[in-house]
């Protein structure tokens, strides 16, 4: 006769775990690595990492990072707001983290990306010489060597970076960073001293962690800061030459080419235009210059140039921040508070969140496990509050 119950344990197998573990936020991975070694080393795998961020894009599990400065000016303190992405939250602030790398620089960095999840920082109101990567999810960041490449005699004791781009290869599994660099030169004349300048293009590669020069010709150019520019392997930006036109830069052969702006039906004397990755496809938002009552076109390339939506007279708003779910676009009001739209219905709601005017940034970002060869945050100094903490 049986004293008892007799317990067995049934065993998953490895894959159907692994595949159960890729659905989980990386939050409880970072947890799970001390249940046992083999998953530990599971979770660095190329295969893992790719299906945990996959996942994430499926299910459009989004994360919100803004930008943005309390003080009186443009130049006062930085800082980023983790925002919360639970319906009932109503976006509010759940951490607030200072980047001290960024502080001594002008404007603070602005975001380029995400890219995989991973952000390229920048302080481009400067110099320009201090890049950054960041996975805020993992919480590891990495300070970008100075660049090596060689600068023509004769130069100025400065270089100015006037923009930057930053993508994925995925035929070598690299992660790049593409900039332009304006040399200035004197020239000794008969009547005196001249002024002038010629540009570069330099490339850095995360698997290298080096920089090298890139040829490039013909063209002046200068990147998106508010949206992310990098599409399918492509990084947009505006070309500035005898006509505007949108110059690309492919990220696995390194070549730039130029492809024509829609034909929107306005000057862009008139109207500012965005370049940003609308649903993996390449899109193009225009909006005027004056005024705070606004209209929004947004085109997308997709074989051709087509109008997604165009939403008219909305009243006190100044300069479009992003797109979160469903189509809907965060805006920055004419009193400086981040506000969403809904072009379904026209609603403007408030959010509550104030900045320093033209300071805000905002990126959503989905997670992801990809290793940057850095440091941890905290060993960067990097502080996250809880807001009410």
């Amino acid at each position: 006769m049986m004293q008892g119950l007799i317990k067995t344990r049934t065993e998953l197998p490895e894959m159907l775990v692994l595949e159960i573990l890729s659905k989980l936020p990386v939050k409880s991975l970072t947890r799970f690595r001390c249940v046992c070694k083999p998953w530990s080393s599971s979770f660095e795998t190329p295969h893992f990492i790719t299906k945990h961020h996959h996942n994430n894009i499926k299910n459009n599990y989004l994360n919100l990072l803004l930008k943005r400065c309390h003080g009186g000016t443009r130049d006062d303190i930085h800082y980023f707001s983790q925002l919360s992405t639970e319906k009932d939250q109503n976006f509010r602030v759940n951490h607030n983290i200072h980047l001290p790398f960024f502080e001594n620089f002008v404007h603070g960095p602005f975001i380029h990306g995400p890219c995989n999840g991973i952000l390229c920082l920048a302080d481009l109101g400067g110099l320009g010489h201090n890049v950054a990567l960041w996975n805020p999810s993992t919480r590891e960041f990495k300070i970008i060597p100075q660049t090596t490449v060689q600068r023509p005699p004769g130069l100025l004791d400065f270089s100015t970076f006037n923009s930057l781009g930053f993508g994925y290869d995925s035929q070598t599994d690299d992660f790049k960073i593409v900039r332009s660099v304006t040399n200035y030169f004197e020239e000794n004349l008969d009547e005196g001293l001249m002024e002038d300048w010629n540009s570069q293009v330099e490339l850095y590669s995360l698997k290298s962690d080096s920089w090298k020069e890139i040829s490039f010709t013909g063209f002046y150019a200068f990147a998106s800061i508010l949206f992310n520019n990098y599409v399918n392997g492509f990084i947009y930006c505006q070309a500035v030459g005898v006509d505007h036109h949108i110059l690309s830069f492919d990220m696995v052969n390194e070549k730039f080419s130029t492809s024509p702006l829609p034909e929107f039906g306005w000057s862009l004397e008139q109207y500012y235009l965005e370049l940003l990755d609308f649903n993996g496809l390449l899109g193009a938002i225009f909006y005027p210059r004056e005024g705070t009552d606004k209209s929004f076109d947004l085109w997308v390339m997709n074989g051709s140039w087509t109008k997604q939506f165009s939403a008219e007279s909305v009243l006190g708003v100044e300069r479009p921040l992003g797109f979160w779910k469903n189509g809907e676009l965060f805006l920055e009001s004419s009193d400086q508070e981040l506000v969403l739209f809904d072009p379904s219905v026209k609603e403007l709601r408030n959010l509550g969140i104030h900045a320093y005017k033209s300071t805000m940034q905002i990126t959503a970002y989905v997670e992801s496990l990809v290793p940057l060869n850095g440091r941890s945050e905290y060993e960067e100094c990097i502080i996250r509050r809880p807001v009410g903490g």
